[in-house]
């Protein structure tokens, strides 16, 4: 039976074997008292999650509570307080792209490790971002995978998959392992697939707040990624004119082929990182200015 102890023993089983730039570190743990504490390296900008939709859940509450005049104060006091923590940060095109690929790398190196490692639990939350909160500089913003509780070791020789309890996050985890419990190494590209597309529109893979239709990203979003005018009606408007339209196309169809109903028909991710390294080396339109990594905050009201 899964149970949180073992949740974290395989942290230390995975962790303690595995070094990667990007995979977070694990500096140590204490076992006692049948309890199990595991030390990490601090990732000060916190996880790919909050960056993508924390600005816009607090842009939200902020018109929700304008009406109430205590309730704004108070959610402005705490805005105060938690300054540090909760600034509105809008990620750019070019700061998505080495999160994407740092991520990609990361899995990469689990899937052709000497012991082949699926990681079973692919989603922006468990993408950590390392720099200072005081700095905005580029070379910030590098992205590890965390949370090993449910990685498993990949199949045997000779065999396509494993089979195992069906475990995840729902939104991320593969139609094939939801549907049979068998578990493939390219399970993990969906969920990967999964994140790029949040990552290119700036929505979350499920909620329930978004109109009828809309709930699920996959299914509302997934028939508009092969056509130019299509996506551009989706893409995150944070992101305008910091990317090429051939850019964000590629990026679209990289997308899609993660998402591909059939394991085998999707790529490794090795050839992930490969396709985004190229589409980061495309170069941005002209006519955009804009070299900050982060781009203006929006008005808050």
């Amino acid at each position: 039976m899964f149970s949180l102890n073992s949740a974290l023993q395989a942290e230390v089983n995975f962790l303690g074997r595995l070094s990667h730039p990007n995979l977070v570190k694990l500096f140590g743990y204490c076992w006692e008292d049948k309890e199990l504490l595991l030390v990490y390296e601090f990732m000060q900008r916190g996880s790919l999650e909050n960056h993508l939709f924390r600005s816009k859940n607090l842009i939200q509450k902020l018109r929700e509570a304008r009406n109430g005049k205590q309730d704004f104060l108070m959610l402005i006091f705490g805005l105060v307080v938690h300054a540090g923590s909760i600034a509105i940060e809008h990620l750019s095109w070019d700061i998505r792209l080495k999160i994407a690929i740092g991520a990609a790398r990361g899995l990469a190196f689990l899937h052709t490790s000497d012991k082949q490692v699926i990681f079973r639990d692919v989603k922006a939350s468990n993408i950590l971002l390392d720099g200072s909160s005081l700095s905005i500089a580029i070379q910030n913003y590098n992205a590890k995978i965390s949370d090993f509780g449910l990685a498993k070791l990949g199949p045997s020789e000779g065999n396509s998959h494993v089979t195992t309890r069906v475990m995840g996050t729902y939104g991320y985890a593969a139609p094939e392992y939801v549907a049979t419990g068998h578990l493939y190494v390219k399970s993990d590209v969906y969920g990967f697939g999964v994140v790029l597309l949040e990552i290119l529109t700036g929505l979350r893979a499920l909620d329930k707040n978004r109109p009828g239709g809309r709930h699920n990203l996959i299914d509302y979003a997934k028939p508009l990624l092969s056509q130019k005018r299509k996506l551009m009606s989706i893409m995150d408007a944070r992101m305008e004119g910091q990317y090429s339209s051939k850019a964000a196309l590629q990026t679209s169809q990289l997308t899609l082929r993660c998402l591909e109903s059939e394991p085998k028909n999707r790529p490794s991710m090795k050839e992930v990182v490969e396709a985004l390294e190229q589409i980061a080396a495309i170069r941005k339109p002209k006519e955009s200015k804009s070299k900050s990594v982060i781009s203006s905050p929006s008005p808050l009201i």
